[in-house]
């Protein structure tokens, strides 16, 4: 079961990833866009020091949908592409 939360939380990121470049931004970009902390999607961030995977709150994604205008659908697709393909790059 592990594993598979593994999966679910590296398509989480591959999202966000993927958003931050189609809008022509970095991570840190994105998180400026946001009104939050450059530092918020570093890819030290993203496990805690015991190697716990991090979770984006719900106000977080929130904010990158809002900042970037992309639909709740939108994001959901970009999701299901990464848990599906997770070695993938989209266009």
């Amino acid at each position: 079961m592990k594993d598979k939360y593994l999966i679910y939380n590296n398509a989480l990121w591959s999202t966000i990833n993927h958003i931050a470049k189609q809008n022509g931004k970095s991570c840190s970009g994105l998180a400026l866009l946001c009104g939050m902390d450059a530092t918020t999607f570093n890819v030290s961030k993203r496990q805690s020091k015991y190697g716990q995977p991090r979770w984006i709150t719900g106000d977080t994604l929130v904010k990158v949908l809002t900042a970037t205008g992309t639909t709740p659908i939108q994001f959901a697709h970009i999701y299901q592409h990464f848990l599906e393909k997770p070695y993938d790059k989209l266009a």
